[in-house]
């Protein structure tokens, strides 16, 4: 189990201080906020009441609410590593709590008459969709797991997707308000106060906290296509889509009449090509 730590502070008539006692000069020295003494930052250590390298979570809680000490205590590290206080941390945090908000908010309007998102076919909506259902996956094995930081991560590639897409679409508002809606769920239990006031404001007068864990479609958990790069002579020359299922010798024809790879292989001739399916395609040519 890994421990909280913070910075150290020691004034120079050799008294340890508390974060909240230190201050920053416009030079950049750290003084006693009290005497004016000049304070030895010292090293990061875990918290204890002896070094006073300790934080009163009421001031976090009363500077940024509960739910953003959560957040970020749960995504900074996994909770076998020790787990370093900063402020920058907690900024961090606190704006991405903001940025949710603000992800509802200006979608609105657009999802309040949404469609059913089983009826979305294809595009961006659909891509919106998959993503949704790959991340309930990862996050319910992340919560078992006890890695809430992957959790966190998971929970933010979701939030990223969904902020790209124009809600003006029908089909794109379809999968936005199923997308919005799983993510106050798998969000719920790192921070559950934003979770139930944005579940209330989708217009839902019940408790997400009560809900049913989300469950995956699993049609939608697998790839139509994956990427892999296609090399000349160990150096990459291009990357090419192709189907997951793709043989031997569909690689290395698609490899083959790349463009970029065309070019390397001029005044060339393939000696072999080796070929990982679903990773890799390299061209060995002399």
């Amino acid at each position: 189990q890994g421990m909280v730590c913070h910075e150290t502070y020691k004034s120079t008539s050799g008294n340890w201080l508390l974060p909240e006692q230190v201050k920053k000069t416009e030079s950049g020295a750290l003084v006693d906020s009290v005497s004016g003494e000049a304070v030895t930052l010292g090293r990061v250590e875990k918290m204890s009441k002896s070094k006073k390298n300790v934080v009163d979570p009421r001031h976090i809680i009363e500077s940024y609410g509960a739910d953003t000490a959560r957040l970020f205590m749960m995504s900074d590290s996994p909770p076998e590593r020790d787990l370093e206080w900063t402020d920058a941390g907690i900024d961090g945090a606190w704006r991405y709590v903001n940025k949710l908000w603000r992800l509802l908010y200006e979608h609105l309007d657009a999802i309040q008459s949404a469609g059913d998102p089983a009826s979305v076919t294809s595009g961006k909506a659909l891509e919106i969709r998959k993503k949704t259902h790959q991340t309930i996956e990862a996050v319910t094995q992340d919560i078992e797991a006890f890695h809430y930081n992957k959790m966190v991560a998971h929970i933010r590639e979701l939030s990223n997707l969904l902020g790209s897409i124009d809600t003006s679409d029908k089909q794109n508002a379809a999968a936005f308000r199923e997308g919005i809606e799983v993510l106050i769920h798998l969000i719920a239990p790192l921070t559950p106060h934003l979770a139930e006031a944005m579940w209330q404001t989708l217009g839902h007068d019940d408790l997400v906290a009560l809900r049913a864990w989300p469950e995956t479609d699993s049609s939608l958990l697998v790839n139509d296509v994956i990427t892999i790069a296609v090399q000349v002579n160990g150096k990459v020359r291009a990357t090419m889509d192709v189907s997951p299922g793709a043989s031997r010798e569909e690689l290395e024809k698609a490899a083959l009449e790349q463009p970029n790879v065309i070019r390397a292989l001029e005044e060339k001739s393939v000696r072999k090509v080796i070929t990982v399916p679903g990773k890799i395609v390299n061209v060995v040519a002399a």
